[in-house]
This record gives structure tokens, C-alpha cells and sequence, in this order.
């Protein structure tokens, strides 16, 4: 069941990361949603079609990331982040960042530590088979791998910005996303899963909009998988909410 989320006034300011590579097109409603009072940091990945541009002409914080890759745009809007909490957010209109307050919501409450949105399709056409099916395959090595009874990887997530920075993510490919789940995990953070309604992206996948595209994602994220459990270092800091 899909929640209602609560106001952002309640949950105070955000940051939002949204990785963009030639978005042009869903860019305008996606920033039209972001909640009001919250920084949306728009990290260009390369575009071509004036996405860049047209973000910072609606008021978003433009940050250039010249390495290609969805980790690599990730962790540089991480990087340029300021607020105590950070969100990130596909920027193809798939997801509704009006959504974010109620993802948020348990981190900055102290209930959780990483909230991942579990996405819900609204059409059979908003989530290809290929890339369904790879997905339910990597949610359950993850759920074998971590003990998370996750169902989803989904993007839409919450957590604390000087945490995240803690778990030393070194992916900048399509593993960020399970690499920040598996190294959470092993960090002893509460991982939790929200439903969110999933729709039809504006455009074409850069990763799963072909069986090439999800199998090379699919290949990254076994590579994640592989990597040995992550010892946290000493003097690291965990979640506010696990002190």
C-alpha cells in the first residue's frame, strides 16, 4: 500500500540528487516536484540535448561529472551535497520526487537508516520484462547475500549524507545503487522498503532499455555482490539513529 507522504515543512531540508543524462524532456516535471525548501542537484553526466542548461534555468544546482556512469553522477551530487540528509532520484519522470518527504520521513526521525523506494509499477509498459526479471534475480542475491528481506533495488532513497560518505562507495557504474545497499547492510544499518507507483519513463533507458544494457548492469552488480564484506573502519561514524 502506498503511503501518503507527509508535508516537507515536517521533515525538514533536503538535499536531492538526481543523476541526468540528456533528460531534457521529463527534466521540467521532475524539478516542478521536488518539495518545496529542498536543493535539487541536477549532475550532469555528459548531456547533449542542453539538459545542463535547462536545469539550472529552472532553478536546480548544476554539477558537471565528465566520467560516464550512473555511480560516477551519483557520488559526485553526494559530493556536492551540504544538507544533513540526501536523496536520490532518477530524472526521467519514472519516479515522483513529491514522493521523496515520506522516504525521507524515517531517516530524519531516527526509524531507519536507508529508506529505498520499492517501486510499483503502473503500467506493464513502465518496467520491461528483461529488466523486471533481472531485478527480481538481484533482489534475491541480495536478500541471500545481506538478510535484507528486500524485494526492490529500487533508486528512489534516503539516507544521512556524512554516513553515506562513511561507506566509502567506490562504484561508479550501475553497482552503486546494490553496492550502497550490501555495504549498509554489512555496516549494520536498518534498511527499510517503502512502495512507490512506478511509471512509464520519459525516453530510453540508458541501461536496462535493452537486454544489452541489463545484462552489462546485471554484470556489474554480480561484481558487487563478490566483493568480501567491508570492514568499517575505525573512528567511522554509523547513522545518527544507530548511535
Amino acid at each position: 500500500m502506498i503511503e501518503k507522504p507527509p508535508s516537507p515543512a515536517a521533515v525538514g531540508p533536503v538535499d536531492v540528487v538526481l543523476p541526468c543524462l540528456d533528460e531534457a524532456g521529463a527534466l521540467p516535471w521532475v524539478l516542478e516536484r521536488i518539495p518545496p525548501g529542498w536543493r535539487a542537484i541536477v549532475v550532469d553526466n555528459g548531456s547533449t540535448d542542453g539538459s545542463a542548461d535547462l536545469a539550472r534555468s529552472l532553478g536546480a544546482h548544476v554539477v558537471h561529472e565528465p566520467r560516464r556512469g550512473f555511480g560516477a553522477a551519483c557520488q559526485a551530487g553526494l559530493a556536492a551535497a551540504t544538507a544533513g540528509v540526501v536523496c536520490f532520484c532518477d530524472c526521467d519522470a519514472s519516479l515522483d520526487p513529491g514522493l521523496l518527504p515520506g522516504i525521507a520521513a524515517p531517516v530524519l526521525d531516527g526509524s531507519a537508516d536507508l529508506v529505498l523506494g520499492r517501486r510499483r509499477p503502473t503500467t506493464p509498459r513502465a518496467w520491461p520484462a528483461h529488466a523486471r526479471l533481472a531485478n527480481l534475480e538481484l533482489a534475491r542475491l541480495v536478500r541471500r547475500r545481506t538478510g535484507l528481506p528486500l524485494r526492490d533495488l529500487g533508486p528512489l532513497r534516503a539516507a544521512r549524507r556524512e554516513a553515506l560518505l562513511a561507506l566509502e562507495l567506490t562504484d561508479r557504474r550501475s553497482g552503486y545503487p546494490l553496492q550502497m545497499v550490501v555495504r549498509a547492510a554489512d555496516a549494520g544499518w536498518r534498511v527499510r522498503e517503502k512502495d512507490v507507483p512506478y511509471h512509464p519513463r520519459t525516453g530510453r533507458s540508458k541501461v536496462t532499455g535493452t537486454w544489452r544494457g541489463t545484462w552489462q548492469a546485471v554484470r556489474d552488480m554480480r561484481a558487487v555482490l563478490a566483493e568480501p564484506p567491508a570492514a568499517r573502519p575505525v573512528g567511522v561514524p554509523l547513522p545518527q539513529a544507530a548511535r
